[in-house]
């Protein structure tokens, strides 16, 4: 279920990133990528067990890990600052004509009504051939190139886009584990380093902990 989100302009001298906010904002790469290995043997399992898959539940462990950073629902915009009530996470859709489209899915605690709309949202989205979006939250863009194993991935940067971003390829079977190198890429206003290291420390215990989340 969509809830009802609100995005308001916050003066930046009035928040804890006035400083960074000062050095970054008119950075021409103010773009920060950093990768971890991810051992990510328990979300296959989940998976499996749930019957789901397993990109839809990295998009809600992701968004549950950004839930706990408290800058992530602040986000440069247009020269100005934004603080958001909301998280979301953005897919990409493989649309029924063949090209691709953009989903957005609201973050829920709840990770069966989250697997639902996830599945309504991308069904609906491929079916029609386009992207949805949802304005007021604070969106956490994915990528997924499931098809070739990678080590890192650093997207463009655009200032149209300043939103964090989550990237990862296949995922690599080893003998007693699997693991998934994922690449996070933020805009340096927005957070530290320290921040995103908090946030992948988190990702990393919400991919272990999937299956109690489930129940």
């Amino acid at each position: 279920m969509i809830v009802p989100s609100m995005k308001t302009e916050v003066n930046p001298q009035d928040t804890k990133r006035a400083t960074a906010f000062e050095l970054w904002i008119s950075s021409p790469m103010p773009m920060v990528t950093l990768t971890k290995t991810f051992d990510v043997s328990r979300l296959i399992r989940a998976s499996r067990k749930l019957g789901v898959k397993f990109n839809a539940l990295l998009c809600w462990c992701i968004a549950k890990s950004a839930t706990q950073i408290e800058e992530f629902y602040t986000l440069p915009e247009n020269g100005k600052l934004f603080q958001y009530d909301c998280i979301a996470v953005n897919v990409i859709v493989n649309n029924s004509q063949g090209g691709i489209n953009s989903c957005d899915i609201p973050y829920t605690d709840d990770l069966r009504e989250f697997l639902n709309e996830y599945n309504a949202l991308t069904h609906k989205v491929a079916a029609e051939c386009q992207s949805t979006f949802l304005e007021e939250y604070m969106i956490v863009g994915t990528s997924a190139m499931i098809e070739t194993e990678l080590d890192s991935i650093v997207n463009q940067y655009t200032d149209k886009f300043c939103n964090p971003m989550v990237m990862w390829g296949k995922y690599r079977k080893q003998w007693f584990k699997t693991t998934l190198p994922i690449s996070f890429q933020f805009h340096h206003t927005q957070m530290d380093g320290a921040h995103a290291g908090k946030f992948l420390a988190a990702l990393q215990d919400e991919i272990d902990n999937v299956l109690e989340n489930s129940k």
